[in-house]
Formats: structure tokens, C-alpha cells, sequence
């Protein structure tokens, strides 16, 4: 009886300890620094932004493209109202204090959405804040 027993609370315990299956498909992830190098799979980038018009975003997020498909950043020049300029190349998502070397005066995203420009610092070109 007590073998009996033992072997049914054996099967009860290995029963309550296995994972149940997974039938969900998988998330697919966030491109990552070292998979992103073009504007097409930077997250984010708003689209029907206006050349010229305002824009709230100068920190995270604030690329966006044109109706014509111009891309844009949100920016504020001498910090006057924010509104849509011109980007440089757009190099895709890097990260921040990264080299750059090559690419002075371009631009980029951060995994976490902020706003990236290649600067020369210390004598090194590196992905800085661009909003800075």
C-alpha cells in the first residue's frame, strides 16, 4: 500500500513541476544597436510630420517623415519653439558615447528613443545627446 501511495504522490508532484506548453508565438525583439544601421527599422519615426510646422518632441522620438518621405527631426534652434527641420543621415540606432568616426554631424537613435548626433569629443567623434 505504501509503495501504491509513494508512486501516486510521485506522478501528482512530476505532474504540478512541469511547465505547461507554450503555444504563443514569440515577440519578435527591438532592432539593436549592432542590427540597425538605416532609418527603416529605427523605431518610432512619426509619420505626416510637416517641414517647418510644430512639433512637442525634442528628446525621444523625434524623427518623422514627410508625406513625400523627407525625414525630419524635431528640434529647437536656440531654444525658440520646436518645429520639424531637415535631417542629416539618418544612421539607424546606435549607442550613446559609441564611435562615430566618419559620420560628423549625423544622426541617430538610441535603444531607448533618444535623439543622438555624432559629435567630436576629446578628440574622438561619438554618439552624443542630441539635444543638447
Amino acid at each position: 500500500m505504501r509503495i501504491v501511495v509513494a508512486a501516486a504522490a510521485g506522478l501528482l508532484a512530476a505532474g504540478l513541476f512541469t511547465a505547461p506548453p507554450v503555444s504563443a508565438e514569440p515577440v519578435p525583439a527591438e532592432p539593436t544597436a549592432a542590427e540597425c544601421n538605416e532609418p527603416s527599422c529605427v523605431p518610432g519615426i512619426m509619420p505626416g510630420a510637416v517641414l517647418g510646422a510644430p512639433c512637442a518632441q525634442t528628446t525621444y522620438y523625434v524623427f518623422g517623415v514627410t508625406s513625400w518621405g523627407r525625414l525630419v527631426f524635431c528640434g529647437s534652434p536656440r531654444r525658440l519653439e520646436p518645429r520639424w527641420f531637415r535631417t542629416t543621415e539618418l544612421r539607424g540606432i546606435k549607442t550613446e558615447g559609441a564611435s562615430c568616426s566618419g559620420r560628423d554631424g549625423e544622426m541617430a537613435q538610441a535603444p531607448d528613443g533618444l535623439f543622438l548626433s555624432c559629435d567630436v569629443r576629446n578628440s574622438a567623434a561619438v554618439w552624443t545627446r542630441g539635444d543638447i
